[in-house]
């Protein structure tokens, strides 16, 4: 058997990693008990970003070593499909490589074939592993490698933003692992990992997660403080003015886009936003509208917002729509002086197809949210249908 192995596919995912690996590495290994809210770590002074470190290396190029000793945490990236995400999971696997851990990337997407030399080239690796890491439980190429994990003594499942919040209410029902937005029956498989990550003789599960959840009985939860960002990053210089952060809810067919344009661009004009710090996953047709329409400038992070915030330049003010953010900003930010306040989204901006399951999540994001003031939603405008 080998040592650690992490399935990662996205950016804050790897990041989440990162988190996991210096606290495991710093004495959280065995026995790490959770408070009920995150303590924080010191500031430390900044390092350099990864501007250099990566750009002569990709997800996807094989490791300096293979890294198979016991304890060693290898790194298994699976690319998203856009262009803005795998940008930022090529520095985040300079930052991990920096760090000394090996990153071999996966390529699945975009075709059958590709998908089956990702499962054939990991399937040795999961099979060997006696402690798996992973990003998501919800990714059905997760849920179709977990079945093989059959020697993996210890299971963790790091952050995935407000998506474990999700994990932990699925899980601890014992009902399939199905995103909150999905629609439609789920896979056998779903069914199948929420089995597998459930605790058991011989197997330990652990979440590792900044998220305000209480882990189901027997699953040990680990708080992510996020130590190590707070120790590599910062703190930040803050400026005056209101950064946005924005939001995937258009793309996942929750929030219609006209509403969701129209209420930003009131949002802008009455609070003053000088910047919107673009999701990964928004359109850039969209994008392009908001930014014509309001003025504000639209920013692409280069790293997750968590490591972008601790670098700085940032707000004194940063607004949020219901997100990952709204809960692990306020732990980045501790003490820098910066102050995270959360948008409430009016019920008129749903789509028609938006499950009811989608509008209570919504609201537990909102109301579950600790440190942020909460603000009001922007209410939707009267549309006159077309003459």
């Amino acid at each position: 058997m080998t040592g650690t192995l992490a399935l990662v596919e996205s950016p804050v995912q790897l990041l989440n990693v990162l988190e996991w690996a210096h606290r495991r590495r710093d004495g959280g290994a065995g026995g790490a008990t959770v408070p009920t809210t995150p303590t924080t770590g010191p500031t430390g002074p900044r390092t350099p970003g990864p501007e250099g470190a990566t750009a002569a290396r990709r997800p996807e190029d094989p490791p300096d070593a293979e890294g198979r000793g016991e304890g060693t945490l290898r790194i298994a990236v699976l690319p998203p499909s856009d262009a803005v995400g795998r940008g930022q999971l090529i520095a985040m696997a300079g930052l991990a490589r920096a760090e000394g851990h090996p990153v071999r990337g996966y390529p699945a997407r975009g075709s059958a074939s590709a998908l089956a030399r990702c499962l054939l080239a990991l399937a040795p690796a999961v099979a060997t592993a006696r402690h798996l890491v992973l990003g998501d439980p919800f990714s059905g190429l997760a849920q179709t490698l977990l079945p093989l994990a059959r020697g993996a003594r210890e299971i963790t499942v790091v952050d995935d933003g407000t998506a474990t919040m999700e994990f932990v209410s699925l899980l601890g029902a014992g009902r399939p692992l199905v995103r909150w937005h999905h629609t439609g029956d789920a896979r056998s498989s779903a069914a199948r990992a929420t089995r597998l990550l459930s605790p058991r003789r011989g197997r330990r599960i652990e979440l590792f997660s900044s998220m305000p959840v209480t882990a189901p009985p027997d699953v040990l939860h680990t708080v992510n403080a996020y130590d190590w960002a707070r120790s590599r990053y910062g703190p930040p210089r803050i400026t005056p003015g209101v950064d946005m952060v924005g939001s995937s809810l258009v793309e996942t067919g929750v929030v219609d886009r006209d509403r969701y344009l129209d209420g930003v661009a009131t949002l802008v004009r009455t609070l003053g936003v000088t910047r919107y710090l673009a999701h990964r996953r928004e359109d850039d047709d969209k994008l392009a509208v908001l930014a014509g329409r309001t003025g504000v400038r639209v920013v692409r992070p280069e790293l997750p917002l968590e490591l972008e915030a601790r670098r700085g330049p940032t707000a004194a003010r940063i607004v949020s729509f219901p997100s990952t953010v709204v809960h692990t900003l306020p732990v980045a930010l501790a003490g820098t002086g910066a102050a995270v306040e959360v948008l409430d989204v009016d019920p008129a901006w749903l789509t028609s197809t938006a499950s009811d399951r989608a509008r209570s999540f919504l609201a537990t994001v909102v109301g579950t949210a600790r440190g942020p003031r909460r603000l009001d939603a922007v209410r939707a405008p009267t549309r006159l249908p077309a003459t």
